[in-house]
């Protein structure tokens, strides 16, 4: 699909262009929140070493592997594309069909304002999932496109694009090759999808600050690297150090024939400041939100106990100069 400059006349040729039939531009990694992309629960896993061998010394069935884009493309579209139905099942309720939530710390947009004012912008959400924050942002006055690698996960947008009457344009598309013009968007960002699930988060980086206009915004959120050293279990099981903060190897789950059906690849918090600089983009912030008190839903390795000690996310605010 050509790149597009984006402007409201346009939105709905390009839209059944694109997601309503089927076409795509590669790639997404959603999550990415996404919809929230959650860190994959492998707490099962925890006591082993992260071989993930079997007694028989079969092909792993998860362990800590070396990934290029491909693999990770390919697995991480097959995942969600089948875990897109019930994903929404578990979490709908509190992510919200038209809202915008940063982290399973329940941090909202509009409490954060961490975008700024979105009215009369164009605004790029980048591994859409089920496309909840495009439909805020549509609400606050944006002109909003929304992309996501997954089909299961723009089949769920599409849904929810039906079901709430407020619509936005899905687009099947890969995070590392955006289809919009360079320099066409105000805004750009990301809960918890996309990030996690690039083999090369650096070339998104790239991606998204040259879709910017200068003087444009990228905010994304994504799993703390932190937590990368924690077993997935929001008790006290998961407060202790069992991995590597410094081993870069994807997350990886495999079939039994070992083909990925899954990555989450690691980056530290010096990379990701690296990445985004290294894109021509300036860091203004970095928010580690704190488990807020009452708040006692579990998702995943996420939870209160936990939350009282480590940042379980991480926001990186950032902008193009101009």
């Amino acid at each position: 699909m050509a790149a597009v400059n984006i402007s409201t006349s346009e939105i709905d040729a390009r839209e059944n262009d694109s997601a309503e039939h089927g076409t795509h531009a590669g790639h997404h990694e959603h999550g990415e929140h996404h919809e929230h992309g959650e860190h994959h629960e492998h707490s099962e896993h925890c006591e082993h070493d992260g071989d993930g061998h079997d007694e028989q010394g079969a092909r792993p069935a998860y362990g800590y592997t070396e990934i290029d884009s491909a693999g990770a493309r390919a697995a991480n579209r097959h995942y969600w594309d089948s875990e897109a139905p019930s994903y929404y099942a578990e979490h709908g309720d509190f992510l919200g069909d038209v809202d915008f939530c940063w982290s399973p710390e329940g941090l909202r947009e509009s409490e954060a304002r961490l975008l700024g004012d979105v009215a009369g912008r164009v605004v790029l959400e980048v591994g859409c999932g089920g496309a909840q924050c495009s439909r805020w942002l549509a609400g606050q006055g944006a002109t909003v496109v929304a992309t996501d690698l997954s089909a299961g996960q723009l089949a769920q947008a599409r849904a929810l694009n039906d079901r709430t009457g407020v619509s936005v344009p899905l687009f099947q598309a890969d995070a590392i090759t955006l289809p919009v013009r360079s320099e066409s968007v105000d805004i750009a960002c990301s809960a918890f999808g996309a990030v996690p699930f690039v083999a090369d988060s650096a070339a998104l980086m790239r991606e998204v600050a040259r879709a910017l206009r200068p003087g444009g915004r990228w905010v994304f959120s994504t799993t703390h690297p932190f937590v990368w050293c924690l077993p997935d279990a929001p008790d006290a099981n998961g407060l202790v150090v069992f991995h590597s903060y410094f081993d870069r190897r994807a997350y990886t789950e495999h079939s039994e024939t070992g083909e990925p059906t899954y990555i989450e690849a690691h980056r530290t918090m010096g990379d990701r400041v690296r990445e985004i600089i290294a894109a021509g983009l300036v860091l203004l912030d970095v928010i580690e939100p704190e488990w807020p008190e009452g708040h006692n839903r579990v998702w995943g390795q996420w939870g209160p106990l936990r939350g009282q000690f480590v940042p379980s996310t991480s926001i990186f605010v950032t902008a193009k100069p101009g």
